[in-house]
């Protein structure tokens, strides 16, 4: 053989191995704006560690709805309000369904399954969200309020006790991060972690859930996107290594409650009440399921929305918030009882509305989890067939100029009689068929802790200007490239407005829970 023939099926063959690693796991979409790409990463390297932004900023030149490339998948961006809305709201029933990524799905989640939010669509996930929906239904959640008070209460008590009643600033994150998880543990197994934010289980639990959920990221794991990055060693280590410490807990936390239950000393739960139900049509997988799907998300958004709430209402603009919501709250409560009856009602309007901003203004899962279509979807003039994958810019939709007037500032007043707040106010919880099922309850441990902190605390900026949180709802992010917000570290003072009362408060929700 010749050099030249040789040195032309030399050419051939590594052109042929380009365009078969360059491949897309779907076609490209006729009349849908494309971004440009390079070979192998796509827009990968263009979208870099802040998939929203840019996004968000290539809407602008090629619109609200656009296709990438991440590698050797092909993705269908929306960015806009209404571009959400019609896709994931209007066309519902054909996007159902999730993708598959290796990370996540065949690494992490080879032992516990995948969880609810996380599994592609059959009756398996229908079966499971069908349940959790039920649990975590409007009724359902009010039952729950007792649990509400109880770690609230806590939550507080340690704040104040730890702020030395406000001349200590302290970093609130770890305090709302168990009251998140003990929540969720207590929904879910009937048992809490009774002990200080520094106990050895809820760090463990917290750290390992924050690691895992970001090997949930659209953005942290090139493998997902790349496969020829799953060759290279100690790919998967990680994955491996929070994948069996994650499993250590929940099957401790299980086997416990299975204990408990023979014992007849279990307390009512979620779990509980499935694992007793003789008519119960879920396997041992399913509930694990759901035990996973607790855990997790009770960890991903209402800790960060609580943080950077508290967060936003230490800055100059949060005092005249802080005094508003305090003013609204006496209104409604003129004799100090608010700290009782936000536990069985939700009247105070403006702090209803500040929870509402403060899940738009922090979108704390600014990609929402992927979606696969299984029927086709007409957008414009185009058609994405099935076995397309979106992503929802939630926090672009969020900030859409077009939808929300004065988009990038801190307004709670945008839902108090305003169309902005009628309709689905916001894209944190996501939107459609898949939303997020713990949203009544995400939305009253919000609404809880804020009317309880407002009432008992001046919020006040830190004595030291360097432990100032940064508000910027991307640049908070301590990894920019986490599924959810993980905030940077900041401070802030509590200082009681009212020490008498606030004790007294305290005690008599002691009182009322001790039996929890």
């Amino acid at each position: 053989m010749s050099i030249q023939t040789t040195g032309l099926a030399l050419i051939v063959a590594v052109y042929l191995i380009i365009r078969y690693l360059n491949r897309t796991d779907t076609c490209k979409i006729k009349n849908l704006p494309e971004v440009p790409g390079l070979p192998l990463f796509g827009n990968l390297l263009q979208f870099g560690n802040s998939h929203a932004k840019v996004a968000g900023d290539l809407a602008k030149k090629y619109g609200p709805v656009f296709q990438v490339r991440l590698g050797n998948r092909r993705i269908v961006f929306a960015n806009t309000f209404d571009s959400v809305k019609h896709l994931w709201i209007t066309n519902q029933s054909a996007l159902i369904s999730r993708p598959t990524l290796h990370t996540f799905h065949t690494v992490v989640s080879s032992s516990q399954g995948f969880t609810i939010g996380t599994s592609p669509w059959d009756e398996s996930c229908k079966h499971r969200r069908k349940a959790t929906a039920t649990a975590l239904n409007r009724p359902a959640v009010q039952s729950y309020m007792p649990i509400i008070d109880l770690e609230s209460n806590i939550s507080i008590k340690d704040l104040l006790e730890d702020s030395l009643d406000g001349t200590k600033d302290i970093d609130p994150i770890a305090y709302f991060q168990r009251f998140a998880l003990n929540t969720s543990l207590t929904l879910n197994y009937g048992t809490r972690i009774d002990g200080k934010i520094d106990d050895e289980l809820l760090q463990e639990i917290c750290h390992v859930e924050r690691v895992v959920s970001n090997f949930r990221s659209t953005s942290n794991n090139w493998q997902d996107y790349i496969p020829l990055l799953r060759l290279l060693p100690k790919g998967n280590d990680a994955a491996v290594e929070y994948r069996e410490r994650r499993d250590k807990y929940l099957t401790f936390l299980l086997n416990r409650l299975k204990k408990q239950i023979d014992e007849g000393s279990d307390k009512p739960c979620i779990t509980g009440n499935i694992l007793k139900d003789p008519e119960a049509i879920l396997n041992e997988n399913e509930i694990k399921s759901i035990c996973l799907s607790m855990v997790s998300a009770g960890l991903d958004t209402v800790p960060g929305n609580l943080i950077m709430g508290i967060a936003y209402l230490s800055s100059q603009h949060g005092q005249e918030i802080q005094k508003r919501a305090y003013d609204e709250i006496m209104k409604v409560y003129p004799d100090g009882d608010a700290w009782e009856k936000c536990i069985m009602e939700e009247k105070v309007r403006y702090v209803t509305a500040l929870v509402r901003e403060i899940l738009r203004f922090y979108t704390v899962i600014p990609i929402c989890l992927p979606r696969t279509s299984i029927k086709d979807i007409q957008y414009g003039d185009a058609v994405i067939p099935a076995g397309t994958t979106f992503y929802m810019n939630a926090w672009a939709a969020d900030y859409d100029e077009t939808h929300f007037k004065d988009a990038r500032s801190f307004n709670p007043e945008r839902y108090l009689d305003n169309p902005e707040g009628s309709g689905t106010p916001h894209y944190a919880y996501g939107a459609g068929s898949r939303m997020c099922a713990g949203s009544h309850l995400a939305n009253r441990e919000l609404y809880t802790a804020f009317v309880r902190l407002i009432s008992a605390f001046h919020i006040d900026p830190p004595k030291d200007p360097k432990d100032n949180p940064v508000l910027d709802a991307l640049e908070c992010n301590a990894i920019p490239t986490s599924l959810t917000t993980d905030p940077k570290p900041f401070k802030c003072g509590f200082r009681a407005r009212d020490l008498g009362s606030l004790q007294r408060w305290m005690r008599e929700s002691e009182e009322k829970t001790k039996h929890l």
